[in-house]
């Protein structure tokens, strides 16, 4: 009885930690790092941190496509993990599925599958970026027509059950195709749907060279002109020069040039050219990679682009469910312990986040070890303290804290004797302990 009672305090215990994350944050009001890329395969997650977190750069970002058919959570929750140790920040774009050159009209009673599936994941930061659809203004990206009053209202019954969801999911539109009636197609998702603009949180950009790298100041304008006073973090998930049409080294020159002037723009949180690595047509031309395996020459180039060590916002939540520590201490003197803990939260625990505090005057933490704890992993943290210089007991509480000292777990009680031993003492309790061992 007195187990079931102790194993049901440390599920509740367990339960209560683990916070739940309640609203998007402005990811420019943060350090942040716009390098990013567009990539295929989840194969590509290395080669495109080497990529955007070189020359001091971290945690840039990373666009990709899922779609009905890959909503697999064990795959994708297996992509996050390794993007979270990668520091490569996630852009989700949902897709339907291709029926010869025509992506299939989604669904809306699609909408309940796809956020069951999104919310079910640990994403890697506290914004959960996610792009509905892709270019609704092309014919082939929806069902074979162009209804801009239907993809404004799917655009909002998505947003509003993401966010019912979870506050957390930052919803972005489509990006549109700026050679294709683009003005005609905003216009159209506004009359159908006059307050549309509230339902997202910032604006993709397909920003390609064809029209102008800049092309989203003029779609923010033209926003803005329809009456459209929300400000709206810019995302330019596609953009990009052929390998067809320019040489590798006047592409570099491009991409160093864009980087380093037009998308270095405070409305811009991130620029993922499209595409790392795609060998087929139609879009080869477009490819960093090289039909032999190698890299063309700008992935050095933007490698080599100087950047920002981006620092997102992270939910970071724990529960310790045990903690010892030397039953017997001399005064004064250091004692050591150990910590069973479990990392709820999204960030990797490590030396360099996490923190020991105790609540009272009685120890002083003055080092501890641990090895990386991923989310949702159990781990052994050991640490060192200096006793109180008194004798009698002593009792203490414990937990784990943000380095800049903002609490992430329950607090979880310690306890232990001081003594004080003479020489003679130690000596025959040393003599004692042989004889009950016979040795």
């Amino acid at each position: 009885m007195k187990f079931k009672i102790a194993f049901t305090a440390v599920i509740l215990l367990f339960l209560a930690s683990v916070r739940p994350a309640f609203a998007i944050y402005d990811p420019l009001s943060v350090p942040n790092n716009r390098v990013g890329i567009h990539i295929f395969s989840e194969k590509d997650l290395s080669d495109a941190a080497n990529l955007v977190n070189s020359e001091g750069g971290d945690w840039g970002y990373v666009t990709f496509v899922i779609t009905e058919a890959e909503r697999d959570r064990g795959r994708w929750q297996n992509v996050f993990d390794e993007m979270r140790r990668h520091h490569l920040i996630p852009i989700v774009r949902v897709a339907t599925k291709a029926v010869g050159p025509v992506w299939e009209k989604p669904k809306t009673e699609e909408i309940n599958n796809w956020v069951g599936f999104l919310n079910s994941l640990n994403w890697v930061v506290q914004n959960r970026y996610v792009v509905v659809l892709n270019e609704p203004n092309h014919a082939g990206e929806w069902g074979g027509s162009i209804n801009p009053a239907e993809y404004a209202s799917y655009l909002k019954e998505f947003s509003e059950k993401l966010k019912s969801a979870s506050g957390d999911f930052f919803v972005l539109p489509a990006g549109l195709d700026p050679a294709t009636k683009e003005d005609a197609f905003i216009q159209g998702m506004i009359k159908a749907e006059p307050g549309i603009f509230d339902s997202i949180d910032g604006w993709t950009s397909h920003s390609y060279p064809s029209v102008a790298i800049s092309e989203y100041k003029r779609e923010i304008a033209f926003i803005k002109s329809l009456g459209v006073s929300k400000d709206l973090p810019v995302f330019i998930t596609e953009t990009g020069w052929s390998n067809k049409r320019l040489s590798p080294k006047d592409i570099g020159k491009n991409l160093t040039m864009a980087y380093q002037n037009e998308w270095n723009d405070p409305a811009v949180v991130a620029v993922t050219p499209f595409i790392l690595d795609y060998n087929q047509e139609p879009f080869a031309e477009f490819s960093w990679r090289e039909p032999g395996g190698n890299f063309y020459s700008y992935y050095e180039d933007v490698r080599k682009i100087k950047k920002t060590q981006g620092r997102p916002l992270q939910a970071f939540s724990g529960q310790i469910l045990l903690a010892l520590s030397q039953p017997v201490v001399i005064p004064g003197s250091d004692l050591f312990g150990a910590i069973w803990a479990r990392n709820t939260g999204q960030s990797i625990w490590s030396l360099n986040n996490l923190a020991i505090k105790s609540e009272g005057s009685g120890l002083l933490i003055k080092s501890y070890f641990l090895n990386s704890i991923e989310p949702f992993n159990n781990g052994l943290i050991i640490f060192k303290a200096l006793s109180p210089d008194r004798v009698g007991l002593y009792y203490q509480s414990i937990y784990l804290s943000e380095q800049n000292g903002k609490r992430i777990t329950n607090s979880f009680p310690i306890e232990g004797a001081l003594i004080r031993v003479d020489e003679m003492q130690l000596r025959a309790l040393f003599a004692k302990m042989l004889g009950y061992l016979n040795f």
